[in-house]
């Protein structure tokens, strides 16, 4: 009798653990890829334009009205080029008085210096007194002062006939006009904007908290917004000591070097900046996942190919890659898709580890 039971109990015990086994689950299939520290760097792109290095307010040294503006917004400018004249009759009339009182002076200069030298030859011989010598060269002296002053007036009344005309003192481009034809301004009013063709700027607005991360002399690429074929390099020339009230951004001018005749004043850009920001592990986007609020990814166990989530510190992230920056190891394996049906413990099979 002992033999029929001990062999039910045997066959008992194997049907058991055929269904043990036969419920038990399969490792689930799983990506991974084994988290790598590299070095960790971001390309920074900010939307500016194009404005000249230099611009000038071209006005008149003299006061009066505009009888003629010859350039038009747009135009180019070469040095010397006229850009607009005032009614210069009031000028010429005090140039002819000026050359007419010169031409007075250099008269009286004539024979007072003749009265003079008669004098001198006359003193000379004993043939007169000192007194009326002295007052012959009192009288030279005066009139060779009154020709100098008369010398110095003509070369102000030339020079206001010449500041009838307004004139570029380099190349340049015409950008905004600022009085008409039959206007009267006044000494130094802005007549004529001009962009100088002495360099371009690509200008950006750039946050603080941005612009405290940038390297000291970053080189920045300046790209067309509308054709990203063209392109050029520049260097940061210029940063405003002052934000913004408004916007609470800096104004960053960056000096373009050698840049194409498509970049032209006004054009909107792309700069951007390439920021190093050490070492970190980076890991594809598809491996985060949420624990506790915070960031988390799961990481695979190789002794027994077990999952654990752990929390991770994000330091920035793109729609194909996050940076790692605390809790997470170099050679640590991490599972890339597959991690919404995970749970801690449970046994996977990798089917694509990669370094």
């Amino acid at each position: 009798m002992l033999m029929p039971v001990a062999l039910s109990l045997s066959l008992f015990l194997t049907a058991c653990g055929e269904s043990e086994e036969a419920q038990a689950p399969e490792p689930r299939p799983v990506r991974s890829v084994v988290a790598t520290r590299q070095a960790a760097s971001e390309t920074i792109s900010l939307t500016g334009q194009v404005e000249a290095q230099n611009e000038a307010s071209y006005g008149f040294r003299i006061g009066g009205r505009i009888v003629e503006r010859l350039v038009n917004v747009g135009d180019r400018l070469e040095p010397g080029q006229v850009l607009a004249r005032l009614d210069p009759q009031d000028e010429q009339n005090a140039l002819r008085s000026a050359q007419a009182a010169l031409a007075a002076a250099n008269a009286d200069l004539s024979q007072t210096r003749n009265q003079y030298e008669r004098q001198r030859q006359l003193l000379s011989r004993g043939f007169t007194p000192r007194a009326q010598y002295e007052q012959a060269e009192r009288a030279y002296l005066a009139a060779r002062s009154q020709v100098e002053d008369a010398e110095a007036r003509l070369k102000m009344a030339q020079d206001r006939l010449a500041f009838t005309e307004l004139r570029a003192d380099s190349a340049g481009v015409v950008t905004a006009r600022r009085a008409e034809a039959g206007e009267v301004v006044q000494a130094g009013q802005p007549v004529i904007e001009v962009a100088r063709q002495d360099g371009r700027d690509g200008v950006f607005e750039v946050p603080a908290a941005l612009l405290t991360s940038l390297p000291s002399d970053p080189q920045v690429e300046i790209v067309l917004a509308n054709d990203p074929g063209v392109k050029a390099l520049g260097r940061v020339r210029e940063v405003a000591p002052q934000a913004d009230p408004i916007t609470r951004t800096f104004r960053v001018r960056v000096g373009l070097i050698d840049p194409p005749e498509a970049l032209r004043l006004g054009t909107t850009v792309v700069g951007r900046v390439l920021v190093d920001n050490g070492e970190a592990i980076e890991v594809p986007a598809t491996a985060l996942t949420r624990l506790n609020d915070r960031s988390a990814v799961w990481v695979v166990n190789p002794a027994d190919n077990t999952v654990s989530l752990r929390n991770v510190e994000v330091l920035r992230f793109t729609p194909a890659a996050v940076s790692i920056g605390e809790g997470l190891e170099a050679d640590e394996i991490v599972v890339t898709a597959g991690v919404q049906a995970l749970h801690p413990g449970q046994r996977v099979r990798l089917l694509g580890a990669q370094q």
